[in-house]
């Protein structure tokens, strides 16, 4: 069996996927091999837009799916060439907010100074949540972000950070976690200044602000809560459509087995990774409601900020 891995090596979809590789052929019938094929490209989109229109169908070929492959659907329709309502998602093990973190000598201590001058963002792609979060925060803060893409996945962008090619980037809290000690002590090498989801992020600091509660028109907040959706598919595997039914029905069933047991969350702590479970009907009816109830005017109010168009 071949899980593909949306980047390259060494990012929270790799990590995820290694350990998905390791546990869930234990509940899988005839006790397979899974090995893992990275395909990296236009932030994730090249790996979503293979797996829709030409992954196998027979049941041997998974994908980690973007957690705002329902986002890049509505607001990069030529880019996301496929409908994700069609695929077949077997569970997802975790749950994470977007978080803007920034250098710590910058001078940033605050998003609002992010509106004193132009800071540099890395990001992979157009598709990218590292490109999507500062352009969004730009559009309705009124900040300065430049946004720099080409990075070869979150781990590569998150380098720039180091290398002094950028100034922040904005990834899932887990990203950032393989760095947690840039974090640590009175004066740390770098902070969260703020966080897109659903709900705030409990290893954050309580004074890490949400994006949701920075805006004030209704209108606004409509859109952030678009884009905070993508943090509740969080990290999973899919099939492509046209999977049979049984064969879907025998890989959900494995992976809430896999989602239960203690060594695979032992294993996940030991990454430095989270276990927030969700099984593969609580994230199709996620995908499908978020879908059919975008309402065109917020979703063009998005893509206005965003892209600009």
């Amino acid at each position: 069996i071949r899980i593909v891995i949306p980047y390259d090596p060494g990012g929270t979809y790799d990590l995820y996927g290694q350990t998905f590789a390791h546990f869930i052929k234990k509940d899988i019938p005839g006790d397979p091999t899974i090995i893992l094929q990275y395909m990296p490209g236009a932030g994730g989109a090249k790996a979503m837009n293979w797996t829709y229109s030409i992954m196998p169908r027979d049941g041997l070929y998974m994908v980690t799916p973007l957690d705002n492959l329902v986002v890049n659907q509505l607001l990069q329709p030529k880019q996301s060439k496929y409908d994700a309502r069609k695929f077949n998602f077997l569970g997802a093990s975790n749950q994470t907010n977007i978080v803007m973190v920034v250098r710590t000598d910058t001078g940033i201590k605050t998003w609002q100074d992010l509106k004193k001058k132009q800071y540099i963002a890395s990001a992979t792609g157009t598709v990218d949540t590292g490109y999507i979060g500062p352009k969004l925060v730009n559009g309705l803060l009124g900040t300065k972000m430049k946004v720099v893409t080409g990075y070869k996945g979150s781990n590569a962008a998150m380098m720039a950070i180091e290398q002094r090619e950028a100034d922040l980037a904005t990834y899932n809290w887990l990203a950032w976690v393989s760095r947690e000690k840039w974090f640590q002590g009175a004066d740390p090498y770098a902070r969260a200044i703020m966080q897109i989801g659903t709900f705030k992020d409990p290893d954050l600091k309580s004074d890490v602000p949400m994006l949701s509660d920075l805006v004030t028109k209704p209108e606004d907040k409509k859109v952030v809560a678009l884009i905070a959706s993508l943090g509740i598919l969080g990290r999973g595997l899919a099939y492509p459509p046209g999977v049979s039914a049984d064969m879907v029905a025998t890989m959900r069933a494995a992976y809430d087995k896999m989602n239960a047991d203690k060594a695979f969350a032992a294993d996940l702590k030991k990454r430095k990774l989270r276990l927030i479970p969700s099984t593969g009907e609580q994230i199709q009816k996620i995908v499908n409601e978020t879908l059919n109830d975008a309402s065109p005017e917020i979703v063009a109010r998005a893509t206005k900020i965003i892209y600009g168009k």
